[in-house]
């Protein structure tokens, strides 16, 4: 009869904790496909604001400690340090896409014939003699030939300018946001001590909290600021240059800057083309060295900004490029590698927490 008794009461507690558990999964659920529009958004607005919070630790004396004005100041000044670089950016890649259609709507873009000794590469070079030689005596006939696959590229050309458009878009409003964490920047450190104090335990909170802001910092300034600043600097170059597809060619810094690419696979092909189409004179040898430093600026930044304490595996910031692009678009390729940086750094932290395992004493032989 007790027995009976137990076992209907284990049952109905058994059943109160799958109802319990089920509403929250549910309530779970409801939560994320509300706030999954707005996904990319706050965890960009929360880089954001660990990156730049620093910053307004040190301007706290001079403003009397007004989180809120400092706050603003900040986003302002953000706001015109990148807005004015992005519009010459936007000009120039308007610039160069308005070039190559009128050129290829004039009709008189020509590919020089190839040398004779491209046939006498090995394996391909028979291939791409005759392929070249048909380019540089019947371009239309080849366009039409290829007409699919030049419509996929240039619609995944669009596509990625346009993502490129959302995500500046995207991080502008990011910026706002992250602005608005700042003024309330040591309300948010607390309850961020208190989460990981609530998941791993109060003794391991605060080090998991120091340990993601860390890592977040020197991903975001190691990776994605390198990137930004190498972009700016190669970028300023082309145009003051006048090479074609200047605003293109920057933009491709700063995608291979964030996929740990080095941009001399760029300027280097670039050099060669102002020294080749422009001759040898002091203004192509200037432009030459100053590019050449300029891609090679990363080399000295990174050693400064991502070796803060933090020391993070090129591989995992490379994965983390590739994969957010794939994953997320132009947006994921900025979150990804900072996302799997703090990823890979909790696990490790999990990993070394173990407890010391002591080998096992030898049983005394009789």
């Amino acid at each position: 009869m007790l027995s009976s008794i137990s076992e209907r009461t284990l049952s109905r507690e058994l059943l109160d904790v799958l109802i319990r558990a089920g509403l929250v999964a549910v309530l779970a659920v409801f939560c994320f496909r509300v706030f999954v529009p707005f996904l990319d958004l706050m965890v960009w607005a929360l880089i954001l604001a660990v990156t730049l919070y620093p910053l307004q630790v040190r301007l706290r004396g001079p403003f009397g400690g007004r989180d809120g004005l400092i706050a603003t100041l900040i986003i302002f000044v953000a706001f015109a340090v990148i807005l004015v670089p992005t519009y010459l950016l936007g000009v120039a890649v308007a610039t160069s896409i308005e070039r190559a259609m009128a050129i290829v709507r004039s009709g008189s873009f020509q590919i020089p014939p190839p040398a004779e000794s491209v046939a006498a590469w090995p394996l391909v070079g028979q291939r791409v003699y005759d392929f070249w030689a048909q380019a540089s005596t019947d371009v239309s006939g080849l366009a039409h030939k290829f007409a699919p696959q030049l419509k996929e590229a240039g619609l995944a050309v669009l596509g990625t300018i346009t993502g490129l458009g959302a995500g500046l878009i995207v991080f502008f409003l990011a910026l706002i946001v992250a602005g608005i964490f700042m003024a309330h920047g040591e309300k948010g450190y607390r309850s961020a001590v208190q989460i990981a104090s609530r998941i791993s335990g109060p003794e391991n909170g605060q080090q998991i909290a120091d340990l993601c802001t860390a890592t977040i910092r020197a991903v975001a300034q190691g990776v994605v600021g390198i990137a930004f600043i190498q972009m700016l600097l190669i970028g300023i170059g082309f145009v003051i240059m006048g090479v074609p597809g200047a605003g293109l060619l920057a933009l491709a810094v700063l995608l291979i800057g964030i996929m740990q690419l080095p941009a001399t696979l760029i300027t280097i092909p670039v050099i060669i083309f102002v020294i080749v189409t422009n001759g040898v004179s002091a203004a192509t040898i200037i432009f030459s060295v100053y590019t050449f430093i300029a891609g090679l600026a990363d080399n000295v930044l990174k050693p400064m900004l991502l070796g803060r304490g933090v020391a993070v595996p090129m591989p995992v910031v490379l994965i983390g490029a590739l994969g957010g692009m794939v994953t997320g678009g132009v947006i994921g390729l900025f979150i990804g590698p900072v996302m799997l940086a703090v990823a890979y750094k909790l696990f490790w932290r999990w990993v070394k927490q173990q407890p010391s395992l002591e080998p096992p004493q030898q049983q005394e032989r009789l």
